[in-house]
Order: structure tokens, then sequence, then C-alpha cells
């Protein structure tokens, strides 16, 4: 089953929108394939305006976001990876959406020692996550 993640994108940008607000775009700097100006990576990150005003060739792709924005007056073309956005959120109010680093749920803890209690006795069947 493909992402929701570029979905969800489309819909949050558009409902930002359409309520008047600027939708800015939290992005992980540090996810291969990020094109943006070094100049405006901080921390790893980079914190981009999304508003129509702001760029020019907006393009919310299911595995890639590209646009155009100036930086200090110098324009640049801008290629996100869709997995490389961490949040999607109204700069007037904080409202949007949060996303994990990956598209994959996070792994299951490890067991805690053996206190007894819950732990499966060994030997007994264990559940698996098969991709």
């Amino acid at each position: 089953m493909s992402s929701n993640r570029p979905y969800l994108l489309r819909a949050i940008y558009d409902w930002i929108s359409d309520n008047g607000l600027t939708p800015y775009l939290l992005v992980d700097a540090a996810v291969e394939g990020v094109q943006v100006p070094p100049q405006a990576v901080r921390n790893g990150q980079v914190v981009l305006n999304l508003a129509m005003r702001a760029v020019a060739d907006l393009d919310l792709g299911n595995e890639w976001i590209t646009f155009q924005a100036r930086f200090s007056g110098v324009s640049h073309v801008l290629r996100i990876p869709v997995r490389a956005v961490r949040a999607l959120y109204a700069q007037e109010n904080g409202q949007g959406m949060m996303f994990p680093a990956d598209d994959e749920p996070p792994p299951p803890s490890p067991p805690a020692e053996d206190q007894g209690g819950d732990r499966p006795p060994r030997g007994s069947p264990r559940l698996r996550v098969v991709k």
C-alpha cells in the first residue's frame, strides 16, 4: 500500500490556505535527496514558507515536493522528498500535522528482563513483521 503522507500533505496545505493562513513546511535536511539552499538549514532542519505569494511552480507530488523560492534575493529550485517532511502547519497558530521520521511503524521495544509476569514462556510462538 502506498504512503498516505503525500495525500495528507496536500489536504493540510489546502486546509491552511483555504483559511487564509500561511503554510510552513518543516523538513529534515539530512534526508538523502533534499535540495535546499545550505544557508537556510538550521540544526539539520529547514522551515519553508509555502504560501502562493512566496513560491512559484509548487508541486506537491507523491514522491517529491518541488518549487522555486527566493533566498536573499536569489531564486532557487527546491526539491524535497516527501519522506523528509516532518511537519506542515499554519505559521499564525501552529495548527497542522507532524509526521514521523519515516512511514514505518516504530520497532517493538525489546522484552524486559525475565521477571515473570506477561512474558511468554520460551518456545512459544511469536509474531514478527514481514515486509
